[in-house]
């Protein structure tokens, strides 16, 4: 018997394990369930790397089931050390709740927030982890674990065989994560827990705390760790993280970071990070054999479920006058100077290094030798090179690094 929320889950490519995957597809053809991910807080934002878990949200809903968010305020305290080879910083309390309130906005940007019935519900395990007397939840808890058990979980195993430090703050980790899915399950009526494969020892330890202590059955389900047809991790760049907020990133530098992605990783990010239809994704490429205009196509619908169908077509028109006509796109990422440093002038060198558009100057150096940089689509021939008031056209100047990167330099 299929059922049409899992059956899309397979044909995206979201669905890599599952406990009782039968009898989770017989609940699901029966009601509507709620299912929950959970998110730590150590940032401000989410980055693209957490985007996969957020669409598997959206999926949900589309299907008639209620996602249940948990944003990890107790879970952030300690760190997970899935993935991890040491100590993640350990935040206080304070810089935690600013990151909660800043990483929600991007959940409701995202999923549907109008409809009661589906609507996300937000909850946040320090509610409950910090309120724990700590010798009962070792009686009540604690005694469901075994350290055998834990020892052969990746999130241990790999740090111990590498030789690297696991601190017993970390250790405890999955242990008040299966806790969490106890909580929800009881109180919240939440039978399905969803993560990242490397989190599938723990999702197996809370369904196996839900039968022991309630002789009930939940069940868990990953989804694949992504990884670039290149190697590298999903969602980092060498100018860092691609930021879900717009604060730290633009809707254009968004858009770029999709439009740039590999010609391999194209048709299944298309099914991964937008809500085209499966068989119409491959119907698509049946049909379309420019490449190019599919990478245009995911970065316009990826763009839109973030940040809106007028930000996506924004920056694609950005893209197209600054890369095809050689114009200046009014979308492209903006660095601001006072009047007064270009009637000075400023070395293009100092230029590039103070405003980090690449890590040093001797790195600048090197880029420019090889004629990576153009003012206003022409190159810089020389390092010594200074921005003048005569650079700027209305108070704007274009600065352009190799073919992908551009920015509007302007006077205020």
């Amino acid at each position: 018997m299929k059922n049409d929320f899992l059956q899309e889950m397979q044909e995206r490519g979201f669905l890599n394990q599952c406990t009782y995957l039968d009898k989770l597809r017989e609940i699901c053809n029966k009601k509507s369930i709620s299912g929950y991910i959970g998110f730590d807080c150590t940032a401000s934002s989410l980055h693209v790397g957490s985007l996969l878990q957020i669409m598997i949200l959206k999926l949900m809903q589309k299907h008639g089931h209620q996602p249940i968010i948990l944003l990890g305020g107790g879970t952030t305290l300690i760190g997970d050390p899935s993935g991890k080879d040491t100590t993640r910083k350990i935040l206080e309390q304070s810089e935690i709740k600013n990151n909660i309130k800043s990483i929600k906005k991007v959940f409701n940007k995202i999923l549907d927030t109008s409809n009661k019935e589906i609507s996300p519900v937000f909850v946040d395990n320090a509610d409950w982890l910090t309120k724990l007397n700590y010798i009962q939840f070792l009686r009540d808890t604690g005694s469901h674990f075994t350290i055998n058990k834990m020892l052969t979980f990746d999130s241990v195993k790999l740090r111990l065989e590498r030789e690297q430090s696991l601190s017993y703050m970390e250790f405890n980790y999955m242990i008040l994560q299966a806790y969490d899915f106890y909580q929800l399950f009881k109180n919240n009526n939440c039978v399905l827990q969803i993560g990242g494969s490397d989190q599938w020892g723990n999702i197996v330890s809370g369904v196996d705390l839900i039968r022991r202590k309630l002789q009930k059955e939940a069940y868990g389900l990953t989804s694949p760790l992504i990884t670039l047809a290149s190697g590298a991790k999903m969602g980092k760049t060498e100018k860092g993280a691609i930021w879900l907020n717009e604060d730290k990133l633009s809707s254009y530098e968004y858009w770029q970071f999709w439009r740039n992605t590999d010609d391999r990783d194209v048709k299944r990010f298309l099914k991964f990070f937008t809500e085209i239809q499966p068989n119409e994704i491959d119907t698509i490429f049946d049909k379309e054999k420019n490449i190019n205009n599919l990478k245009i196509l995911l970065a316009n619908e990826a763009t839109k479920i973030l940040h809106g169908e007028n930000a996506s077509k924004k920056a694609e028109f950005t893209a197209k006058k600054t890369f095809e006509e050689g114009g200046i796109g009014s979308d492209l990422p903006e660095i601001q100077i006072k009047s007064e440093e270009i009637e000075k002038g400023v070395n293009i060198l100092d230029f590039i290094a103070n405003f980090k558009i690449l890590s040093s100057k001797s790195e600048a150096r090197r880029v420019i030798a090889n004629k990576g940089f153009k003012i206003n689509d022409t190159i810089i021939e020389n390092e010594k090179r200074v921005l003048e008031l005569k650079d700027f056209r209305n108070k704007i100047l274009k600065l352009s690094y190799g073919k992908k990167k551009h920015y509007l330099i302007k006077i205020i």
